[in-house]
């Protein structure tokens, strides 16, 4: 039992940041219980910890579904991000751990494996991993809740970019990469300046794939968009 929980927690989680699972799509309790080999309790309770975690909504008498992506949640994640972004950086500098260091290098490792052989699940969720270990160097509880949600509309939103489809996109990808060699050095000789700055860097790399993402789905891009990154500019 207790495997199947660990295991339904997991892959729910695995295949929302990865897209398998779409915005606003119903998840089947009964099915998932069958499934997992679970009772319907134990998907419940893993369905109200993904709820908190902001993977999932719950409604009543509607059940449960893949957390949204419209107009307004997106305008939200642009204005906030490179906000909460630089926030976490200063206070992972401060605050981390060496063993904690380790894993952002074993993790970009990963990461950077995941990118020379093309592989973007992989890619989206080491990449998604090294970002959570920067905010759990952080040690800041109202923070990294903030950085969690935002991770996982950041996968979602920019699955594009690690499906480079031309020179550009892979030049891009190639140096996101970079970043986060530049972010593992920056962090472990204690410069906060040199993090943010590479914090405004990384954002603006995966922006414009973020639009082309956006702007097929009859979104508003330039109206989603605009007044948010002036506002990032201004901060940088």
């Amino acid at each position: 039992m207790k495997g199947g929980k660990n295991s339904l927690y997991d892959d729910l989680k695995r295949q929302i940041l990865t897209m398998e699972f779409d915005p606003d799509q119903d998840l089947d309790e009964a099915s998932l219980s069958e499934q997992y080999g679970l009772s319907r309790t134990p998907v419940r309770e893993i369905f109200r910890r993904l709820e908190g975690e902001g993977y999932i909504d719950i409604r009543a008498n509607r059940g449960a579904r893949v957390s949204p992506m419209n107009h307004q949640t997106l305008r939200h994640f642009f204005l906030v991000a490179p906000m909460i972004y630089a926030a976490i950086g200063r206070l992972a500098v401060q605050n981390f751990k060496p063993k904690q260091l380790v894993d952002l290098k074993e993790t970009q490792d990963r990461f950077r494996s995941a990118s020379t052989s093309g592989d973007a699940l992989a890619m989206v969720l080491e990449n998604n991993r090294f970002h959570e270990i920067i905010g759990e160097m952080s040690f800041n509880a109202y923070l990294q809740p903030s950085l969690g949600r935002l991770l996982i509309d950041h996968a979602r939103i920019g699955h594009t970019f690690f499906r480079p489809k031309n020179d550009d996109m892979r030049e891009r990808l190639e140096l996101a990469v970079e970043h986060h060699d530049g972010f593992i050095e920056a962090i472990a000789r204690h410069d906060e300046d040199t993090v943010v700055d590479l914090v405004f860097e990384h954002w603006e790399l995966s922006r414009e794939n973020m639009e082309m993402f956006i702007a097929p789905q009859g979104m508003k891009a330039d109206a989603l968009v605009e007044v948010p990154l002036a506002s990032m500019e201004k901060s940088s």
